[in-house]
């Protein structure tokens, strides 16, 4: 990818980081591996931020052998284990962002199971830190928020959360360090249960 953003500078790296450790309960199974269009769920997410970033980081824990098998990584690609991830979110978060490449500035957090996260979300979120890096920037459908790009310098107190709340509830809780990316579109649906993979 570009990495210039004026001649003569080099824009700082950003890693993608992709949640995809969970043990699917409400599912009723492995989600990650559910087919969508013809590949597994997990895929979209590695494929919406495969050329918009530096490195993608997929963290893996429940099925891991059997996810990490069906999965297409980039030529920067790669995966972390999380044997914690039965403790909940918070803990592949924290173990994602410390993989991440030492030179990384920032790391967008993409979750297993939203496949109508585009490339051009993500690219919405680096192109916002590129002209004016914030602590996070996030990005704002017309009915919910979205994904969001996470400055290093808070990656400390993320790394220090415990259980299912992740990186949202951080934020929610902490809309002064947040820079929103308006998006004049609906939400794409999270898959929870196999119903869901028909309207997503």
């Amino acid at each position: 990818m570009d990495r210039s953003d004026q001649p003569g500078t080099v824009a700082p790296a950003i890693s993608a980081v992709v949640l995809a450790a969970g043990t699917g309960s409400r599912f009723g199974g492995t989600k990650q591996l559910a087919r969508l269009r013809g590949k597994p769920l997990v895929q979209h997410a590695i494929d919406a931020a495969a050329g918009e970033v530096d490195e993608v980081v997929v963290v893996l824990g429940h099925d891991a052998d059997a996810v990490a098998s069906a999965l297409r990584l980039p030529p920067r690609g790669r995966i972390v284990p999380n044997p914690r991830y039965a403790e909940g979110q918070a803990s592949s978060l924290a173990a994602g962002l410390r993989a991440c490449a030492p030179t990384s500035a920032a790391a967008v957090v993409l979750l297993a199971d939203q496949p109508g996260i585009r490339p051009e979300h993500v690219r919405a979120l680096v192109a916002a830190f590129r002209a004016r890096p914030a602590p996070a920037i996030r990005l704002r459908f017309a009915d919910a928020p979205g994904p969001a790009l996470l400055h290093r310098g808070i990656w400390p107190e993320l790394e220090r959360l415990e259980g299912d709340a992740g990186a949202r509830a951080w934020l929610d809780a902490h809309p002064e360090v947040v820079s929103w990316v308006e998006l004049d579109e609906p939400a794409p649906r999270d898959v929870d249960r196999p119903e869901d993979l028909d309207r997503a």
